[in-house]
C-alpha cells in the first residue's frame, strides 16, 4: 500500500512519536509510507521527521498540499484533532480515503451537545475511525454519536527494543547523565498543559520528603509559570528537562513515574514506555488509563484527593521491592500487548479495508 500520514506538526509529543514508529513498522511490512505535518509546530530541537506542509493547520496553500498527497496515496491516517477536519476539508471521498485515529477522550473535549456535534460532522468523512481502547469506542459511539460499525480498536503501541530495564548501576549513570542527584527521584513525561497535570506533580512532591526530586520532561505553554511554582512548593527539587529526544534515559533516573493528569488522555505512550522499562507508574483513573495501569499490580490507580496520590508515591518510593515486582509486571504486560509489530499489523488490516474496491 501507498500510505500517507498526517500529523499537526514534527513536535516530538505522543501523536507525533507514534508516527514515526507506525511509519517504521509498517515500511517493515513492506509498505510505501510518507509522514506528513500541517504546520511547523513550536521549532523545538527533538522533533520527528516530517515535510511541513504550509504555515497553519487550516491554511489554503496547506490544504492544497495536503489534498495533492492524498491524491497521490491509496488510503491516508490523520493522526489526532487537527489533522481529521484537514483532511476532511482536502477531500476524503472515494479518490481520497482516510482513516482518523482518535487519540483523546471524547467526554473531555466535546462535553457539550454543540461540541459532540461538531466532531461528529468532522468525523463523518472519515472512511474508518481508529480508537485506542474499549472504553474509548464506547465513548466514540456513546456520547458523540459514531455508528458502531465504522470503529476500529487498535491501542497504542511502541518499538519495545528501544526500552530496556535499569539496574542500580545504570540509574545512577542516567542520574549522572541528566546532572541530577543521586537520591529518590520521580518522572514526570508529558506535555506542559494544565490538562496533564505536572502542577499536580510539583504539589504532591511538595508533601513527601525532602531528599525525594521530581525530574520533567517536556515542553508547552505552562512551563514558565511551574517553573515558578517549584521555586515556591519545592526549592531546588525539580528539573526541567524540556523535550528530549532519549526519553529513556529519564526512565532509566526514575524510581517511579508520576501521571496525575486531569483528563483528555486516552493511552498516554509515556505509561507503556515506563512499563516497558520496568518502571511503575502512579496515575489517576481517566480514560483507558486503567486499561495499560493495572491497579496494585504494574502500579498504582488512585483519584488525586486528599493525600491519596502523594502516599501512594510515598509508599512505592519506600518499598524497592514492590517497585521491582511491579516492574516487572508492567513490562510483561506492555510487551504482551502494546508492542508496535502488533499494533502495525492491525493498522495494515484496517487501511485495507478502509481501501474501495477498485
Amino acid at each position: 500500500m501507498k500510505i500517507l500520514q498526517v500529523i499537526t506538526d514534527p513536535d516530538r509529543r505522543g501523536a507525533q512519536v507514534f508516527a514515526s514508529d507506525l511509519e517504521g513498522a509498517l515500511a517493515g511490512r513492506g509498505h510505501s509510507v510518507e509522514t506528513v505535518a500541517l504546520a511547523a509546530g513550536r521549532g523545538t530541537d527533538a522533533r520527528v521527521e516530517a515535510e511541513i506542509l504550509g504555515d497553519g493547520v487550516r491554511g489554503v496553500s496547506t490544504l492544497y498540499a495536503l489534498r495533492d498527497r492524498m491524491l497521490r496515496s491509496e488510503v491516508t491516517i490523520a493522526h489526532g484533532s487537527s489533522t481529521g477536519p484537514a483532511c476532511a476539508l482536502a477531500g476524503g471521498g472515494r479518490r481520497r480515503p482516510f482513516v482518523y485515529r482518535q487519540i483523546s477522550d471524547s467526554r473531555f473535549w466535546a462535553p457539550t451537545r454543540a461540541r459532540r456535534l461538531r466532531v461528529r460532522i468532522a468525523l463523518a468523512r472519515a472512511r474508518l475511525i481508529v480508537a485506542l481502547s474499549e472504553y474509548n469506542r464506547s465513548e466514540l459511539v456513546e456520547w458523540i454519536g459514531v455508528p458502531d460499525g465504522r470503529v476500529r480498536v487498535v491501542p497504542n503501541g511502541v518499538p519495545p527494543e528501544q526500552f530496556t530495564v535499569a539496574d542500580a548501576a545504570t540509574r545512577s549513570a542516567a542520574r549522572s547523565t541528566l546532572g541530577l542527584p543521586d537520591r529518590p527521584t520521580i518522572a514526570f513525561v508529558g506535555a506542559l498543559v494544565p490538562e496533564k497535570g505536572a502542577d499536580r506533580a510539583i504539589e504532591h512532591l511538595a508533601s513527601l520528603p525532602a531528599d525525594v526530586q521530581l525530574v520533567i520532561a517536556g515542553d508547552g505553554p505552562e512551563r514558565a509559570s511551574l517553573e515558578a511554582m517549584s521555586t515556591t512548593r519545592a526549592p531546588g527539587r525539580v528539573r526541567f528537562l524540556g523535550s528530549v529526544g532519549d526519553v529513556v534515559t529519564v526512565y532509566h533516573a526514575s524510581d517511579v513515574l508520576t501521571f496525575p493528569t486531569r483528563g483528555g488522555d486516552a493511552m498516554p505512550a509515556a505509561l507503556i514506555e515506563a512499563g516497558l522499562c520496568g518502571l511503575p507508574v502512579v496515575a489517576t483513573p481517566v480514560g483507558a488509563i486503567p486499561e495499560v495501569i493495572i491497579d496494585g499490580k504494574t502500579g498504582v490507580i488512585t483519584a488525586d484527593a486528599a493525600n491519596a496520590f502523594p502516599d501512594a508515591l510515598d509508599r512505592l518510593l519506600r518499598d524497592p521491592a514492590r517497585r521491582e515486582q511491579n516492574g516487572a509486571a508492567a513490562r510483561t504486560l506492555a510487551l504482551a500487548k502494546f508492542g508496535i509489530g502488533p499494533v502495525a499489523a492491525a493498522y495494515e488490516r484496517v487501511l485495507r479495508e478502509a481501501i474501495p474496491p477498485v
